[in-house]
């Protein structure tokens, strides 16, 4: 129990990994938790964005417990998809904008957790790994969101060597948004989500699942698409407020609908 904690603070779910003498380290029942706090954000029309972090100021998330006992690598083929699987789905899938305040050092597992969030915002003291092979295996699920956010080069060194890059080097490659001293950090982040929760939850919401569908398709089949879907935004009571504030020139007030 409260390994991981969720807060409403206003309008924005926070996700806090709870583990801080584990470095914040995964197991089934954070995976699990952090799922719930997905999808009770998701089911919460009051929220409007969702931040994951974790506890302390030494790690992020250091990837699976390794403990004794953990039950780390151990699993259960009679089921389909694993829990971290299903959590990555879950938040690619999520129509909130969902932002990782990485507040110390991303690792193995927890690479793929910030990996699967929107935009990230890091402390430029933490680092940045995927140091599987260092213990026999490999970055494996967690190459789905990676694979998209690192160049092929780079992803490639980081998994074959294991070896951490810094925060600024996380920035040069376009694993964080921001990297800051870590006494700013939620100074940057009160601002990032300030430039979120003025804008429509509509725009946002069915923006977010466009840019979604449209990373499989081709260009003249995203195209097709999002010719559909701006059609569609077009008929909702946000673009309707957007438009009558435009020209009123002043500030929409957003149905959400």
């Amino acid at each position: 129990m409260n390994e991981v904690l969720a807060e409403r603070r206003g309008m924005v779910q926070w996700i806090t990994i709870n583990r801080e003498e584990r470095r914040n380290a995964m197991n089934d029942a954070v995976t699990e938790a952090i799922s719930a706090g997905l999808a009770a954000a998701a089911a919460d029309p009051e929220v409007r964005a969702v931040v994951l972090t974790g506890a302390g100021d030494k790690a992020f998330c250091a990837g699976a417990d390794l403990s004794a006992g953990s039950g780390s690598f151990q699993y259960d083929y009679s089921k389909v998809g694993l829990s971290f699987v299903r959590m990555m789905k879950q938040a690619r899938d999520l129509t909130l904008p969902l932002i990782a305040r990485v507040n110390g050092h991303a690792m193995a597992g927890g690479m793929g957790m910030l990996g699967m969030c929107d935009m990230a915002i890091g402390v430029d003291t933490a680092r940045f790994g995927t140091p599987e092979v260092k213990i026999g295996v490999f970055p494996m699920q967690i190459m789905a969101v990676l694979q998209r956010l690192i160049p092929s080069r780079k992803l490639y060194e980081m998994a074959l060597t294991g070896e951490p890059i810094t925060a600024a080097e996380a920035l040069e490659i376009g694993l964080l948004n921001y990297v800051v001293p870590p006494a700013d950090l939620d100074i940057k982040l009160d601002w990032l989500l300030s430039r979120l929760l003025d804008k429509s939850p509509t725009a946002i919401r069915r923006g977010k699942y466009a840019m979604r569908v449209t990373e499989q398709l081709n260009f003249d089949q995203s195209a097709v698409f999002m010719e559909a879907q701006i059609g569609t935004l077009a008929l909702t009571q946000d673009a309707a407020e957007g438009r009558a504030a435009f020209i009123a020139k002043r500030a929409p007030v957003w149905p959400g609908r």
